[in-house]
C-alpha cells in the first residue's frame, strides 16, 4: 500500500514538468506563417531590424506584409516595397526554430545581407525572440552584417 502511495506522489509531483515542457511548443505545419506572425522585430540583428519605435514589435505592428508565405518559406515588405525581408525556417527544434533571415538585393540579385538567427520564446504567449546563431546552414550562408573574421580573439 505504501509503495502505492509513494508512486502516486511521484506521478503527480512530475505531472506539472511535463506539461511545463509543453509550453513552447512549436507548430509543425506553417511554421513560416507562425514566425511572421510571432517574430520579435525588435530582437533581431540590426541589419534586419526598423528602426525602434515605442510600442512597436511584430513585423504587422511596422507595417509589414506578408507578399508569399508557404510552409517554410516568406517574403515580407513593407508598403511600398521600401523595405523586404526574407524568412526561410531552416530547422526546428524543442529549444527553438532556426531561419535565414536576408533582405533580397534588387531584381532577384544575392541578397544584400543574410544570416541564420535562432528564434525562442519563453513561454505560448511570448513573442519569438530572435539572436543571430554561430551554427552555419549550406542553406544560409552568411553574407553582409556582422563580420566574425573581424573578431579580436
Amino acid at each position: 500500500m505504501k509503495t502505492k502511495v509513494l508512486l502516486a506522489v511521484v506521478a503527480l509531483s512530475c505531472a506539472p514538468l511535463v506539461v511545463a515542457g509543453d509550453e513552447t511548443a512549436y507548430p509543425k505545419e506553417n511554421v513560416a506563417a507562425f514566425v511572421v506572425e510571432k517574430m520579435d522585430v525588435t530582437s533581431l540583428p540590426s541589419a534586419f531590424r526598423p528602426k525602434k519605435e515605442k510600442g512597436k514589435k511584430t513585423l504587422a505592428d511596422y507595417g509589414f506584409t506578408a507578399q508569399t508565405v508557404n510552409e517554410n518559406e516568406a517574403v515580407i515588405e513593407v508598403a511600398g516595397g521600401v523595405r523586404r525581408l526574407a524568412i526561410k525556417v531552416l530547422e526546428q527544434k524543442s529549444s527553438g526554430i532556426y531561419v535565414c533571415v536576408a533582405q533580397p538585393g534588387e531584381n532577384g540579385r544575392q541578397a544584400k545581407a543574410q544570416s541564420v538567427i535562432l528564434l525562442k520564446r519563453k513561454d505560448s504567449n511570448a513573442l519569438l525572440r530572435g539572436h543571430e546563431s554561430f551554427r552555419e546552414f549550406a542553406a544560409c550562408p552568411v553574407i553582409g552584417g556582422s563580420d566574425s573574421s573581424t573578431n579580436s580573439y
